[in-house]
């Protein structure tokens, strides 16, 4: 797209046109036209949704919103006003055709979100799209006005050129688009079903590594779960000129954003997007189609709260990387590597002393997506992850062998996805106790809901498998001896955490504290051996909101911040090397 081309988009909506132009690309602003037929007198509500499926967060879409006004065909302006953050209401709708008139801006160019410059329209739908909340089960139709030689990545069918068709508004919200001239596409099968990828950006793809590594872990998701949810399914993949790393999930397509993208073959990055289509994909199944009772029905103008993000979040978190190692692409070490980031975020956040998991998952909605306050909360994702783990040796265990969380959430999709259902965690817990024993309630009750450390369970679990967790001191005394880390910015040291009860804690040093000088000495990027001088007692000169002070840290008995890693046990034995070959599908021993 040049600067000074149009782009048009239209969508039908029975009585319901959307059309979006670029009048300037590099403005970022998309001129928005909605058109309804209305067949009813009196008040006409427009909604735009407050946050996107996905992330579990008010995202607060319309502060991107300028300039709405309202017409009729004939020209004749129409009343309309605010009666939420983000719903406009006509009072007085007369019947016929309405059109409204807006701006959006759209420069946030990450997995979940809409850009727009002269080479690439990326739009999510739930940001910019206002819709009838009283007409969401009706069939919609999206037209992209886009140069002849541009292609569209979506996952909605193409039912004319350049004409998509969405079966509701639902479908609508949750099928991002692509289109641009430099679409780079290839696709491959799996058990019937089609898979497409779509990458945009500077980047030389090596194709046929790429599509073998891609069906390779796609084959081992289709084989647990006997099929796959939908005929077509499409990775969109944003490769962006900076490091980057996000992806979202969606029903029939996922939206991943990596980069530097002339690395995408390299394979630190490389590793980065298997890691996380693998995870997108089993979010086809995990939230996208298998949903919690509490959100069966999206409500998108609210909070959709719900205790059970460690199901939806964690287990993709913990499947997406067993699935790599099944499929081949991991190795041990590779796979330990990933389990290992887990379990150090884990014992590193001192939040588990004070939120469960579940409690956390109930949280996202105010802080789960930054690092909100210390040590307040868990994290979805890893400890998540880490109760899927424990879940899935427990009736590994248990069982002998015969069963896993395999054919637990194997049974749960069948349940209540294909049932039309929603779960509750009592679902889980009674398949569970059927897969297993009545012992596996007190990973329910003493680690899902509790506010504990799981390193405990977790080696007992492991050693089922031939696995022990070790842990070493931290190569840096400060954060070994005192409980605190430090990072280096712009030729400055800043606090970056204090652990709670340790001796920075205790002698007040607070985060993001700018340290000066350490046992007399300036620190420069050489703060662990200026504490070597003195290992029993620190003396630091620090910076706090740009008053000075001094502060005297005295080592204590206990060890903080230890480097703590999944390993094998030398000599496991035959059953317990099966058991771990079983479980990850790399042979042991």
């Amino acid at each position: 797209m040049v600067p000074d081309q149009r782009v048009r988009i239209r969508l039908n909506l029975h009585h319901m046109k959307y059309s979006i132009k670029s009048h300037l690309p590099q403005s970022r602003y998309l001129q928005i036209e909605a058109i309804k037929e209305n067949r009813n007198q009196g008040p006409l509500d427009f909604q735009l949704s407050s946050w996107r499926p996905g992330r579990y967060e008010l995202g607060n879409f319309a502060k991107n919103v300028r300039g709405l006004s309202a017409r009729t065909d004939k020209g004749t302006s129409l009343a309309i006003h605010k009666v939420t953050k983000d719903c406009w209401r006509i009072e007085e709708a007369p019947q016929g055709m309405i059109i409204l008139s807006y701006e959006y801006y759209a420069a946030q160019p990450d997995a979940g979100a809409c850009w727009s410059d002269e080479h690439l329209l990326y739009v999510n739908p739930v940001h910019c799209f206002l819709y009838d909340p009283e007409a969401l089960q009706e069939s919609c139709e999206l037209e992209l006005g886009i140069p002849a030689d541009w292609q569209i990545a979506c996952a909605l069918p193409e039912v004319r050129e350049n004409v998509l068709r969405a079966q509701d508004v639902h479908e609508l919200l949750d099928s991002p688009f692509f289109a641009a001239r430099a679409l780079h596409h290839r696709s491959y099968h799996v058990d019937g079903y089609q898979f497409h990828v779509w990458l945009y950006g500077e980047t030389r793809p090596d194709w046929s590594r790429l599509l073998s590594d891609f069906e390779a872990f796609t084959r081992v998701q289709v084989a647990m779960m006997k099929g796959f949810p939908v005929a077509e399914y499409h990775f969109m993949i944003l490769l962006l000129p900076f490091r980057f790393y996000h992806g979202v999930e969606h029903k029939a397509s996922t939206v991943l954003a990596l980069g530097p993208g002339y690395q995408l073959m390299q394979k630190e990055l490389y590793t980065d997007l298997m890691g996380v289509a693998s995870h997108e994909l089993f979010h086809a199944w995990n939230v996208k189609t298998l949903r919690p009772k509490d959100f069966l029905q999206y409500d998108y103008t609210r909070e959709n709260y719900s205790r059970l993000g460690w199901v939806y979040e964690g287990f993709t978190t913990y499947y997406g990387d067993l699935f790599l190692a099944r499929s081949g692409f991991f190795s041990m070490d590779d796979f330990f590597t990933e389990i290992n980031q887990r379990l150090q975020k884990h014992v590193d956040n001192y939040g588990c002393f004070q939120s469960s998991v579940a409690e956390s998952s109930f949280d996202t909605w105010l802080d789960g997506y930054v690092a909100g306050a210390p040590a307040r909360k868990t994290s979805i994702y890893d400890e998540g992850c880490l109760i899927a783990l424990m879940l899935d040796l427990y009736i590994r265990r248990s069982s002998k062998g015969q069963h896993s969380l395999d054919d637990l959430f194997y049974q749960l999709y069948r349940d209540f996805a294909e049932q039309g259902h929603g779960y509750r965690e009592s679902d889980i817990l009674r398949l569970a106790v059927s897969l297993s024993d009545s012992g596996v309630e007190e990973i329910f009750e003493k680690y899902i809901h509790a506010r504990v450390s799981y390193i405990r369970l977790l080696q007992e679990l492991l050693a089922y498998a031939g696995c022990w967790i070790s842990s070493k001191p931290s190569r840096y005394l400060h954060e070994q001896y005192f409980g605190f880390r430090v990072v280096y910015e712009a030729g400055s040291c800043n606090v970056a955490g204090v652990l709670p009860g340790s001796p920075a804690e205790v002698s007040g040093l607070v985060k993001d504290d700018e340290m000066v000088a350490c046992n007399g000495w300036k620190v420069e990027s050489n703060l662990s051996e200026l504490i070597a001088l003195d290992t029993e007692r620190c003396h630091l000169s620090v910076f706090s909101q740009k008053r000075m002070k001094n502060l005297v840290l005295e080592k204590s008995e206990k060890r903080w911040f230890d480097t703590v890693s999944l390993s094998r046990i030398g000599d496991a034995g035959a059953f317990a090397n099966e058991a771990f070959s079983q479980w990850t599908g790399i042979k042991a021993g």
